[in-house]
């Protein structure tokens, strides 16, 4: 879903980690300038943990920008203001009978490509070539990508893990970015090298989901006090936890939940819905997408 405007930020969501600490603006290229373009993928957080999430291949997406003109690279990215687990799942907060979110997702442009970073343990590998034109067409596409899409959405919900499977709610979040700003390129006209691209994709498995309400039609004055407390219940065990004790028992409240009782709520487009859960429940998969063709007549750069 497609929003008018960006909400303001609430003060009680907070990041650990800094969201685009070296962001700057989107320059504006020269038409006659040649830009590669390239792709990136490192595994999450890797500055923290290394290749660990590699070895899962949970990885994290990004595109890499060279000018010809002046030499400089950018990098550009999209992910969550204040990290995975406030986008993935809300807060409880004392006094206040809904769920708290703090989900929103952004893009992050900053100058350089770091090569290590990507190298090390993921990819950097040039995709295309483009011209100055196409860059600042692009850049206008990402101003309002970027302030229509606003929200974060770990999860891909489909109804078994056959290919041509039923996909109930597609996951919004780095990659499918990524993948968006490929086909505006494409679009543009951008001819993509012939080769082999992966993304992350992490998959809920569930009957058709039912619909359940609001916020406000769930937890307001009118709403519907069993339901509320049946959401709140279920996500109380994925609060952090202070004491490995402490974990160990609410997973098993989850797997109670998830497995055992095939329930999950889903929070979508400021909307909740019922899963009822079905084998294999989850699973992480890293599965190819090609890379786009253009609708245009593409054009030598």
């Amino acid at each position: 879903r497609r929003f008018d405007y960006r909400p303001k930020n609430d003060p009680y969501c907070q990041a650990r980690y800094t969201f685009c600490p070296t962001g700057s603006a989107i320059p504006v290229m020269k038409e006659e300038d040649v830009i590669e373009v390239y792709r990136l993928q490192a595994p999450v957080w890797e500055f923290k943990y290394g290749d660990l999430l590699g070895h899962l291949k949970i990885m994290h997406d990004a595109v890499g920008f060279k000018s010809s003109l002046t030499g400089r690279n950018y990098t550009m990215e999209w992910y969550e203001l204040f990290q995975l687990g406030n986008c993935t799942f809300p807060h409880l907060r004392p006094g206040m009978d809904a769920p708290f979110w703090c989900n929103q997702g952004a893009a992050c442009f900053y100058e350089g490509i770091d090569d290590a970073h990507w190298k090390e343990n993921g990819t950097l590998v040039l995709v295309t070539i483009i011209s100055g034109t196409m860059f600042n067409e692009m850049a206008k596409w990402v101003k309002h990508d970027n302030d229509t899409g606003i929200y974060y959405e770990t999860w891909t919900v489909q109804a078994s893990p056959d290919k041509q499977s039923v996909v109930w709610f597609d996951s919004y979040e780095c990659s499918k970015f990524i993948l968006r700003t490929y086909q505006k390129l494409a679009d543009l006209g951008a001819v993509f090298k012939k080769i082999q691209t992966n993304y992350t994709s992490i998959i809920l498995f569930s009957g058709e989901p039912v619909y359940l309400g609001n916020e406000t039609s769930i937890f307001g004055p009118l709403g519907n006090k069993t339901l509320a407390a049946a959401i709140r219940d279920f996500y109380y065990p994925f609060k952090p936890h202070r004491t490995v004790g402490e974990f160990f028992v609410d997973l098993l409240k989850i797997v109670d939940h998830v497995i055992l009782n095939h329930q999950f709520y889903l929070f979508y487009n400021l909307e909740y819905w019922f899963l009822p859960m079905k084998f294999p429940y989850l699973k992480i998969i890293y599965e190819e997408v090609p890379l786009p063709t253009g609708s245009k007549t593409s054009f030598d750069v």
